[in-house]
């Protein structure tokens, strides 16, 4: 699926360079150098995905993003932010954004998110119909073609590179995976994120989990090492 993508950013060698990607890729492109000029354009018709950076002039990429879940709920939103950022990024998926990379990224990594979103958003409402694209583990269903996660029937509202991490854990039960192996496995195109950015990932799976079922234990820390998914294989 193509479509039109919006890059909002207010380096413009940045939106520069995301736009010359995207165009490579196939995908139309309306560059906005910030929120409320996006937001003026996104009221008479809104992307199909869009790329917000957090911090910009006018309107800041939090208030941008509140704005497009208020006329909708499904449209793909990646975040860009710096590494010291932490707390709005955390607050932009709270939101609703689907994802997020930190400056500097790979261009392939983003390239590779947007195909993610544009794929599980158009796989959506069709049946699956193929149950060698579904892990199943006891309670924990993971569709691998669409990208969600259910827990005892209930959508897990995971974000690509969280569903990446645990289906990691969820593939090899029992077996400890270390943060370095979850870098390699949520961030597969050379993106360098720290281990704290795993741990804030792991935390906000659990939480996740824990507002469908506070009896969630699934998730184990083995301290010094990393994490596993508890129990045995089915």
């Amino acid at each position: 699926m193509t479509g039109t993508v919006a890059i909002v950013e207010d380096e413009q060698n940045i939106r520069d360079n995301v736009a010359f990607a995207l165009r490579r890729e196939g995908y139309k492109v309306a560059a906005f150098a910030d929120g409320a000029a996006a937001w003026e354009s996104f009221q008479r018709a809104l992307p199909d995905l869009a790329v917000l950076d957090i911090i910009m002039p006018r309107m800041d990429g939090l208030e941008l993003l509140r704005r497009i879940r208020s006329a909708s709920a499904t449209l793909p939103v990646v975040f860009l932010t710096s590494r010291d950022e932490e707390f709005d990024r955390v607050l932009g998926l709270e939101l609703g954004a689907d994802d997020y990379l930190c400056k500097p990224f790979s261009m392939r990594e983003l390239m590779a998110r947007i195909k993610v979103l544009f794929r599980r958003l158009a796989l959506a409402s069709q049946p699956s119909g193929d149950a060698e694209q579904l892990l199943e583990l006891g309670r924990l269903v993971l569709d691998l073609r669409r990208y969600t996660a259910s827990w005892d029937g209930a959508a897990v509202p995971l974000t690509v590179t969280e569903f990446m991490i645990l289906h990691a854990l969820a593939k090899r039960p029992g077996h400890v995976k270390t943060r370095d192996q979850l870098m390699d496995e949520g961030y597969p195109h050379d993106t360098f994120v720290s281990d704290r950015t795993i741990d804030s990932h792991i935390k906000r799976m659990r939480k996740k989990f824990l507002a469908i079922d506070p009896g969630f234990d699934r998730i184990d820390t083995v301290y010094g090492l990393g994490y596993r998914w508890a129990g045995a294989p089915p």
